[in-house]
C-alpha cells in the first residue's frame, strides 16, 4: 500500500479534550475522529488495528468450539422486564419508544436476547454443551465517557454466552473460555493478568478480569509474586491470621482536642495507627445499618462487607443517622457505649489486635486498652478490608501480594441460572424431565484492547505496536522518491516482495522530508522499518530499524526483507 493511496491524517496539536495517552495518540495519528461525546468514527488506519484483533478473537473463539452469530442493537423492553434488569440497570441503559409507543433499549449487553433465543431453539440435553458469540456494536450511556475509546458510550464489543445442562459442564465450558482468553491476549504481544473480580450487575457465581498492564489503569490489583494468584483490589481475599494475646491495659477516655482522623489521633498519642481501629457506619438505603470496624492504617472494602450481608447497595451513612446510634458526630466513632443496637462487623485482623485505640462516641474523646470481647461486642468476624502491597497471599505459603495497575479488556462470567431462571429457558434431560439450562457469559472489548496497548507501549514519540495489532508491520521509507528513480524503483520492488510474502507494507512515496515522514511514521507507531536513500543504495545497501529497541543497521535489500519477515512470522505465527 502506498502511503499517498491510502489515508493517513495525522495533527501536530493533541485535542484539548484527550487526557490519556492512547486517547492523545490515535487522535494525533488519525486512528479515530470524536463524532459526539464517547462517540467515535475509526479511521482507516485505527481501522486496520481493530479488524486485526477481531481476527485474533475469531480464531482463538472458533478454536475454543464457540459458534458466530449476529445479533440486534435494538432490544424490547419486555426481555429486560422479564430478567428483571429494565428497572435494576440505570441511566446507563438508553431507553426509547418506537412509532406505536413499545419501548426499546440500545443493548449495552445481550443476556436477554440470547437466553431467549435459547429458550426458542434449545430444547434438549443433546443441543449442548453449545456457545454462540458475535462481535458487534454496544452502547451504554455513561454518565461521562472520557478517555477515547477506553470510556466510550458507543463501542465495539465480542460477547459469547454458554449453555449446559448443569454446573460441572458449565464450569468446562468457563475453562475453555478462561484459556482461549489467555491465548488472545498472549497472542497480541500484551503484559496482562486474570484476576478473580466481583461479578458486578451481570450476575453470577464467579468471575474473572483480564487486566492489561499499565500505569493509567483505572482498577488496582493485586498479584502472588510466587504463585499464580492475582485478583482485583476490591476481589483479593484477606486471610484469617493467628488470634492475638489478651490485653494488659484498662480501658481509658482520653481527650483528643479535635483529633478526628486517624493520623492525628495516632500522631497526638504517639502511637502507630496499626495500634487504633477505624469505626465506620453504613447503610443499605433501605433502613438496614452496619458498623464496620478495620485497624486504623487499613481501608474498608464496601463491596466486600456488602456481599457480605447481603445487600443490593451500601453507602456510607449520614451525619444524623451516626448521631442516633453513636450520640457522635464522625470522627470520634467506636463499637464501646451505643446508643442504639447496631451490627458490628470486624476484620478478620482486630481478632489478632490487643489494647488498642477506639472512638468514645463523644467529640475530642477516644479509648486507650480498648479490647474486643471485653469493652464490646463483635457480632460477626469477616474479610472486609481493602488488600494492599506486603500482605500475604491467601492461596500459598510464603508468598506476598504486589499491586500493580490495569486496564479491564475482557470479563468471563459463571452465570449459572440467574438468566434461564427468570426467563424460564429449559431443556429436557435424558428422562425427559424439564431443567433449567446453565449459562456462562464472556465479554472482551475491542476496541478498548487497542487503545489498552498503546497504554502499555508508547513513547514519546508515539505508538510501539505490538507487531500483531500494527496496522502495518512495516515501513519502506523511499527518501527524495519524486526525484531519484532508482530510489522509488527500489522500494517498490521491496514493497512488493514483502507484500507477496504475506508482510503488510506501507510503502512512504510522498514528495516529504526524511524527518517529516520518520516523525509520522514513529507516531503511527509501525514496527519495523526499511529507509531507502540513494547513497545507501549506491553501495547495495538499505537501512533498517525496528521502532524501539533497536540500532539502525546497514543491511543488503535482500537481508533486510529476510529480517523483516523473520520477525513478522515469529511475532504473528507466519504470514498472510
Amino acid at each position: 500500500m502506498r502511503y499517498t493511496q491510502f489515508f493517513i491524517s495525522t495533527l501536530k496539536e493533541t485535542p484539548s479534550d484527550a487526557e490519556v495517552i492512547s486517547h492523545q495518540l490515535m487522535m494525533r495519528s488519525g486512528m479515530i475522529r470524536k463524532i459526539a461525546a464517547g462517540i467515535y468514527t475509526y479511521m482507516p488506519l485505527g481501522l486496520r488495528s481493530i479488524r486485526k484483533f477481531e481476527q485474533i478473537v475469531r480464531e482463538e473463539m472458533n478454536r475454543a468450539g464457540a459458534i458466530e452469530l449476529l445479533m440486534p442493537g435494538v432490544q424490547p423492553a419486555e426481555l429486560w422486564i422479564e430478567s428483571k434488569r429494565w428497572a435494576q440497570y440505570g441511566k446507563e441503559l438508553l431507553r426509547f419508544k418506537d412509532r406505536k409507543d413499545n419501548e426499546f433499549c440500545m443493548g449495552p449487553t445481550h443476556e436477554e436476547i440470547i437466553t431467549d433465543i435459547a429458550r426458542r431453539e434449545v430444547k434438549s440435553y443433546r443441543q449442548m454443551p453449545i456457545n454462540f458469540y458475535q462481535i458487534q456494536t454496544k452502547f451504554r450511556d455513561e454518565i461521562r465517557p472520557r478517555f477515547g475509546l477506553m470510556r466510550g458510550r458507543e463501542f465495539i464489543m465480542k460477547d459469547a454466552y454458554s449453555f449446559d445442562v448443569d454446573s460441572s459442564a458449565a464450569d468446562l465450558s468457563y475453562d475453555k473460555m478462561y484459556q482461549a482468553y489467555n491465548r488472545i491476549f498472549e497472542r497480541c504481544g500484551l503484559n496482562f493478568r486474570a484476576v478473580e473480580a466481583d461479578t458486578g450487575s451481570i450476575g453470577g457465581s464467579a468471575s474473572h478480569e483480564f487486566m492489561v498492564l499499565a500505569s493509567s489503569g483505572e482498577d488496582a490489583i493485586v498479584s502472588c509474586n510466587a504463585c499464580r494468584y492475582a485478583a482485583n483490589v476490591e476481589k483479593a481475599e484477606g486471610i484469617k491470621q493467628q488470634q492475638g494475646g489478651a490485653g494488659q491495659q484498662a480501658l481509658t477516655k482520653v481527650h483528643t482536642p479535635d483529633k478526628k482522623t486517624i493520623a492525628e489521633v495516632a500522631e497526638f498519642l504517639n502511637i502507630p495507627q496499626s495500634a487504633t481501629v477505624k469505626a465506620l457506619v453504613l447503610s443499605n438505603g433501605e433502613g438496614k445499618f452496619v458498623m464496620a470496624l478495620v485497624r486504623g492504617d487499613h481501608e474498608l472494602n464496601e463491596l466486600k462487607l456488602k456481599n457480605r450481608l447481603g445487600w443490593d447497595e451500601i453507602q456510607m451513612a449520614t451525619d444524623d443517622e451516626i448521631l442516633r446510634f453513636t450520640g457522635s458526630p464522625p470522627g470520634f466513632l467506636g463499637p464501646q457505649g451505643l446508643k442504639e443496637e447496631l451490627l458490628v462487623v470486624a476484620d478478620y485482623t482486630i481478632e489478632t489486635m490487643a489494647d488498642f485505640v477506639i472512638g468514645a462516641n463523644q467529640t475530642d474523646q477516644h479509648y486507650t486498652g480498648a479490647n474486643a470481647g471485653r469493652d464490646f461486642q463483635i457480632n460477626q468476624i469477616a474479610d472486609i478490608r481493602l488488600i494492599g502491597a506486603g500482605d500475604p497471599c491467601p492461596r500459598c505459603s510464603g508468598g506476598t501480594l504486589e499491586v500493580w495497575r490495569g486496564i479491564e479488556v475482557g470479563h468471563v462470567f459463571k452465570l449459572g441460572t440467574k438468566y434461564s431462571n427468570s426467563m424460564n429457558a429449559t431443556y429436557l434431560d435424558k428422562d425427559g424431565k424439564e431443567q433449567i439450562i446453565f449459562m456462562g457469559c464472556y465479554g472482551i472489548g475491542i476496541g478498548r484492547t487497542v487503545a489498552a496497548s498503546i497504554e502499555q507501549n508508547h513513547d514519546d514519540n508515539g505508538v510501539i505496536w505490538p507487531l500483531p495489532l500494527a496496522p502495518f508491520h512495516c515501513s519502506v521509507v523511499a527518501i527524495n522518491a519524486q526525484k531519484d528513480e532508482a530510489v522509488m524503483s527500489a522500494a517498490q520492488d521491496i514493497h512488493d516482495r514483502l507484500e507477496a510474502a504475506g508482510v503488510e507494507v506501507l510503502l512512504d512515496d510522498r514528495d516529504e522530508r526524511p524527518g517529516v515522514k520518520f516523525k509520522d511514521h514513529d507516531l503511527i507507531g509501525i514496527p519495523l522499518r526499511i529507509v531507502v536513500g540513494g547513497k545507501n543504495l549506491a553501495e547495495g545497501k538499505v537501512e533498517f530499524k525496528q521502532r524501539v529497541g533497536g540500532e539502525m543497521q546497514l543491511l543488503v535489500p535482500e537481508q533486510a526483507i529476510e529480517t523483516v519477515i523473520a520477525q513478522v512470522k515469529a511475532a504473528c505465527g507466519g504470514t498472510r
